[in-house]
């Protein structure tokens, strides 16, 4: 059993440092957002339905859970094409450092969607990681687009972990992730027929290496990762997931600082205002788990 825990523990972490992966792709892509959530989703769905076939799983659900689903894709949609534009607008140090700001959003979603009571301490380390914020935009003003992009991300983030945490309990990871992504590709490609420059020969018309970082993040990033979290959590709790998960800006920072220095460079101000933000996402998670423990003992001590 303790093996079997600690090769979960590693591949968790190991899918932290793919997420954390990802904003370095999001750098090195040339196309803008919009084409490159296109893309990501559209072979996301293709390798899924693959392994839907290969594993013969039965996807068909009734039609307002296909509804409820998609209305969650258009949310992760939405939430990769303001994560991208972020890191386009800014860079990825500003980006993760927002994207941290998460945890606050989902203390105050929760209680709306669960219908529990706001628990006093998060509303406290939501002021605090505004000022983190505060820090952070004072000194770095010049990617106000990236840090209100940045936000923005974070705030659907989520909204569609939230969402995704009761979608869980009636389907599979494999059904859920396949019903999100298809529409989100059908979202994203009335968005382009409607408002953008439809699908040009220009449009499909991608180099070599953003097709294979493409793949990458569709597959590893993606597909997988998704499907993989929820087999990791049939072992490790959801809220180790979660705490673990909170480490994804830090990994993804310290690969930005390694592979992209010049562009990375950041004020003192910055650093100090993402290490506000990222302690208390981690302190917040740690004083959860603390709840959650002391409430399992008391509950077997009745």
């Amino acid at each position: 059993m303790l093996n079997v825990k600690l090769k979960n523990h590693l591949h968790l972490h190991f899918l932290v440092f793919i997420a954390g992966f990802t904003a370095i792709l999001g750098e090195l892509i040339t196309i803008t957002a919009i084409p490159l959530v296109w893309f990501r989703m559209v072979m996301a769905a293709i390798l899924i339905l693959i392994y839907v076939k290969i594993a013969n799983i039965d996807v068909k659900i009734n039609p307002k859970s296909i509804l409820r689903l998609s209305v969650a894709g258009i949310i992760i949609a939405l939430h990769w094409i303001t994560f991208f534009g972020a890191i386009d607008a800014s860079n990825v140090s500003i980006t993760l450092a927002m994207f941290s700001c998460g945890a606050f959003f989902a203390s105050l979603i929760e209680p709306v969607i669960y219908k529990r009571r706001i628990i006093w301490y998060e509303i406290l380390f939501g002021i605090i990681v505004i000022l983190g914020v505060f820090v952070i935009t004072k000194s770095e003003l010049k990617y106000i687009d990236g840090i209100v992009l940045g936000i923005t991300s974070a705030f659907l983030s989520s909204l569609f972990a939230v969402l995704n945490g009761k979608f869980l309990k009636e389907h599979t990871a494999t059904v859920i992730s396949f019903y999100e992504f298809l529409s989100g590709v059908l979202f994203i490609s009335i968005y382009i027929l409607i408002f953008g420059s439809g699908f040009s020969t220009e449009f499909f018309n991608l180099s070599v290496t953003d097709f294979g970082y493409l793949f990458i993040l569709a597959s590893i990033c993606t597909a997988y990762a998704f499907i993989a979290a929820v087999h990791v959590m049939k072992v490790i709790s959801p809220y180790t997931v979660v705490l673990s998960y909170n480490m994804e800006p830090i990994y993804g920072i310290f690969m930005a600082i390694f592979l992209f220095p010049e562009k990375e460079h950041m004020s003192t101000s910055f650093y100090y205002g993402a290490v506000i933000i990222i302690t208390t996402v981690l302190l917040n998670a740690v004083l959860k788990n603390l709840r959650l423990l002391k409430r399992k003992f008391d509950l077997s001590n009745q």
